[in-house]
């Protein structure tokens, strides 16, 4: 992620100051009973001001994430420790019967992203044939296939298709931007959509019940066990998130450039990036401790502390939304609204077709668009112990996403040829 040092606040520490006091005022709100307070929440969800705040602080000038440090912070160190602790106390048995919906939504929105970008350039040149003309490196059509290497796997399958269809420097800035403002205004939608989702299971005639199950499991699991935490369980619960978190690091560290080194035509399924490894090893870790007696420290808030972790992440995110961009070159925002509209609409046409629930459609979508780094914000927001099957999901969109970026690229090269 990039950003610029034209804020008031320049600095990494007020910045981070700021946006805890934010999520402190969005929570200590929300917590109010009176009539309007509560009126307000109920239309407007805690978690989507945690993530627009931010971005209109952003947008406004006053506060900017120096270099990024503040969101690569909270990706690389606190979303690692954050998926240990959610995934602590989960019943993966449970979590398998989700069963094949998820696979199918997930699929889909593939195939949306998929054919979006064609189908985006053929309406906009229709219009405005200059917004998706240009030729040599400057051709927009080139420009868009890292965006479809971000949408479907993540950011080393951007550089690769920015590597393979050879956009020049200035094009793929401009498509930076198209990509982080696009995703992040769909995320706003999915967060609140997290907080109206029995509306919208109903609209699609979802039965959620084993999404239900998965839940009241959990919420059961936790109040058998609750107790009131000590400092001992707090600072036990902090060593288990933070101490696997620092393992990762340590194997990831290794395992990619090794795996770079003896297979690096693997480069292309981003088995070759520290990242990746780094949330697969975490997710394993906060699995594998689930079989465990460290699976009791849920009830002293376990998931508690990695919610909190989550939300300083969705506030990061939320930083990186600088809304004045869209008028910048409203051309390519336009590209990119109309192949976002594609993927949400072969969303919902499958999901009604085959009666998935809106926590399906919202990871489904989330795990190509977002990745691994907001595919389990994505799914907690439905409940915390739903994470790792965001995780599960944008690992396999980094798997795909070579693939399928690179087949968009060709149809909208043909369809700006057309």
């Amino acid at each position: 992620m990039e950003t610029e040092h034209t804020a008031f606040f320049t600095s990494m520490g007020t910045t981070v100051g700021i946006l805890m006091v934010v999520l402190m005022i969005v929570f200590y709100t929300s917590s109010i009973k009176t009539p309007f307070w509560k009126k307000f929440y109920t239309f407007v969800p805690a978690i989507l001001l945690c993530y627009f705040v931010p971005s209109v602080l952003n947008t406004s000038g006053l506060i900017t994430d120096p270099d990024g440090q503040i969101y690569h912070f909270s990706s690389r160190y606190l979303l690692p420790a954050t998926l240990v602790l959610l995934t602590l106390s989960v019943d993966l048995k449970e979590i398998l019967k989700l069963g094949k919906k998820a696979l199918i939504m997930f699929l889909s929105g593939t195939i949306g992203i998929m054919i979006g970008g064609p189908i985006a350039i053929l309406i906009i040149g229709t219009i405005s044939p200059e917004t998706v003309g240009g030729s040599g490196p400057d051709a927009v059509w080139r420009g868009m296939a890292t965006v479809a290497g971000s949408w479907i796997g993540g950011s080393a399958n951007q550089t690769a298709m920015y590597e393979v269809f050879g956009a020049s420097s200035k094009l793929f800035s401009a498509m930076i931007a198209v990509d982080v403002i696009v995703a992040n205004v769909w995320m706003a939608f999915l967060l609140y959509g997290a907080s109206i989702s029995t509306k919208v299971d109903k609209w699609l005639k979802a039965d959620a019940s084993s999404i239900d199950e998965v839940k009241t499991h959990v919420e059961e699991y936790r109040a058998s066990i609750a107790r009131m935490p000590t400092l001992t369980d707090t600072m036990v619960i902090l060593g288990i998130g933070f101490g696997c978190m620092g393992l990762a690091h340590l194997l990831a560290d290794n395992i990619a450039p090794f795996i770079l080194k003896i297979a690096p035509g693997l480069e292309k399924f981003s088995l070759t990036k520290q990242f990746f490894w780094l949330i697969v090893l975490a997710t394993a870790m906060g699995l594998g401790l689930s079989f465990t007696k460290a699976r009791k420290y849920e009830g002293a808030g376990a998931s508690r502390l990695g919610t909190v972790m989550i939300y300083v992440l969705i506030a990061s995110i939320g930083l990186h939304m600088d809304i004045k961009a869209i008028f910048e070159d409203p051309g390519l925002f336009a590209v990119g609204g109309i192949w976002m509209l594609v993927h949400i609409t072969v969303l919902l046409v499958t999901a009604k077709i085959i009666k998935a629930p809106a926590f399906f459609v919202a990871v489904g979508s989330q795990a190509n668009v977002g990745g691994a780094a907001s595919a389990p914000v994505v799914a907690s927001a439905f409940h915390p112990s739903l994470a790792p099957v965001g995780v599960l999901l944008a690992v396999l969109g980094y798997v795909l996403g070579t693939y399928g970026a690179y087949v968009c690229g060709l149809m909208m090269q043909a369809a700006s040829n057309f």
